[in-house]
């Protein structure tokens, strides 16, 4: 049961307009279906000058109180639906036509807040000042707000007082879309993109799948996971850290090109491009490798660029990004070079350990020889990467899933997209052989018994798929959440994330209810 006495005033005093409401047989929460036929950016964008037009004269519009300018007998409100804010009029008499006024005078004038949800029946017009909007007839409570909003001021298209606090944002992004309405522009291009990736992929016969979720083995990925377990089988299981090794069974199975936009889970850091849940584009197309990959990806980035913002150069803070293909590619041995002076290519991982050392990174004795040149490359060189660009040809140690190079030893076929000074994308030609892959496997247990938590296991039905035969095949994987931070200029991960994880809310609030229901 709630404890009033935690409530603020103005929450106590909306509940008792709740009762109030009640009591003049009025449900503030009715359970009828209301009629849209409008919204507000339709009504501004079309309604015609002249009010000849019949269709401007019945408007049923819904949305939530914004504001209100009392005029006595009338009002000025406006109101904010899905698509954006229109002014309403209401008059007393109009609303209220017989010599019985209480619903103007008692209903919309005093027990009607800010926040309310109305529905408005009435027709368009334009106001002395040249603003369109409805002339109301008939206004019905369609819910009511027991929470205050926050007070945001807008005088002549500006803003004062904006929320801009990401605590408050980020935990009550309900509350954050209401008083911010342009975040709502980074979703609806977040949508657009994933809907542009999928029917360029659609498009080239590509087939969307879904896998587990679930998965005994956290394969797929160097990454630690979360695990759970299962009470009805009583094992335990993992959150997938990725679905590569579902696709690659189907591609064994016969599908061709099959792809998932994949909702992961990683037990690490959070910080301003990381998340513990996010979403994952992943691709494998048979009797393909990484060079038709680079291609093939920088075309549909090219085109997610040219949806959202009909150009190929997209804005990121202070640099332009230009995804026209083709992308630069630079070996990662290279890159290393350029950046540090350091060649490491025929260095061993104590020879690595010590340029680390020499560069002041801090590596753990649990790092084998692929992790310390990881470590180093994020380091030094990543930052550095701010159009986009391929860095290819990784060494073999820091790939267990990938076929070794065709032509250079000692490395393998895989590439990482850099864009503004981070990772986008990892995509091989992948490792098909299964006796080779067994053993890149025992290596990652190794690693694993030095202590490296992020090693990977050995996954034996996969290995098990293999020996049944797959056909050579690329893969790819790319970060939604990155990409869309890149396409809607957002400097956090969590600005493009509906709800990003967050520490548990710990208010007086909440504890005192807590110990009330125990």
């Amino acid at each position: 049961m709630e404890n009033l006495n935690l409530l603020s005033e103005q929450e106590l005093i909306r509940r008792q307009k709740l009762i109030d409401l009640a009591e003049m047989g009025i449900n503030a929460y009715p359970p009828e279906s209301f009629e849209v036929n409008a919204t507000s950016t339709a009504i501004k964008a079309n309604f015609p000058q002249s009010m000849e037009d019949a269709k401007w004269k019945e408007i049923s519009i819904a949305g939530r109180i914004m504001s209100v300018r009392d005029m006595g007998k009338a009002n000025f409100a406006v109101i904010q639906d899905d698509a954006g804010k229109i002014q309403i009029y209401i008059r007393r008499d109009d609303i209220c036509p017989g010599e019985d006024k209480s619903f103007y005078d008692t209903v919309f004038k005093k027990l009607l807040d800010i926040g309310d949800i109305i529905g408005i029946k009435g027709y368009v017009f334009v106001t002395k000042t040249g603003e369109t909007s409805i002339h109301a007839h008939s206004v019905t409570l369609l819910s009511k707000s027991l929470h205050p909003l926050p007070i945001v001021k807008e005088k002549e298209g500006e803003t004062f007082d904006a929320v801009t606090d990401p605590e408050f944002r980020y935990r009550q992004r309900y509350a954050d879309l209401i008083v911010n309405p342009h975040v709502k522009e980074t979703f609806l291009k977040r949508s657009q993109m994933i809907r542009s990736i999928r029917d360029f992929l659609n498009d080239h016969g590509a087939l969307e799948v879904d896998t587990p979720v679930l998965q005994n083995i956290p394969g797929g990925a160097a990454a630690k996971p979360f695990i759970t377990h299962h009470n009805a089988l009583d094992v335990p299981f993992y959150l997938r850290i990725a679905n590569e090794l579902y696709l690659k069974r189907l591609i064994v199975g016969g599908f061709d090109w099959v792809y998932e936009f994949s909702r992961n889970f990683r037990n690490e850091g959070m910080d301003r491009t990381h998340n513990p849940e996010f979403t994952i584009l992943e691709f494998y197309v048979a009797y393909k490798d990484y060079f038709w990959m680079m291609d093939f990806t920088e075309k549909m980035l090219e085109k997610v660029a040219m949806d959202l913002h009909g150009t190929t150069e997209v804005q990121m803070g202070e640099n332009t990004l230009n995804f026209k293909a083709p992308f630069k590619r630079i070996s990662i041995y290279d890159a290393i070079k350029e950046f540090t002076g350091f060649d490491v290519s025929t260095m061993d991982e104590e020879g690595i350990r010590e340029v680390c050392k020499e560069l002041h990174i801090a590596v753990s004795p649990s790092m084998g020889k692929g992790k310390l040149i990881d470590e180093l490359f994020s380091e030094k060189c990543e930052g550095n990467f701010i159009q986009p660009t391929y860095i290819i040809d990784y060494p073999v140690e820091m790939s267990p899933l990938t076929k070794k190079h065709r032509s250079k030893e000692g490395l393998v076929e895989r590439f990482e997209l850099m864009v503004n000074g981070k990772e986008i994308a990892n995509a091989y030609t992948e490792l098909n052989d299964p006796i080779e892959q067994r053993e890149r496997f025992e290596e990652q247990v190794r690693l694993m018994e030095r202590g490296d938590d992020e090693a990977m296991f050995i996954d034996h039905d996969f290995l098990r798929a293999l020996e049944y035969g797959m056909p050579p095949t690329s893969g790819i994987g790319i970060g939604i959440d990155r990409l869309c931070m890149l396409m809607t200029n957002q400097a956090s991960i969590q600005d493009v994330l509906f709800f990003p994880q967050m520490r548990p809310e710990v208010s007086q609030k909440n504890a005192a209810n807590e110990k009330e229901e125990a």
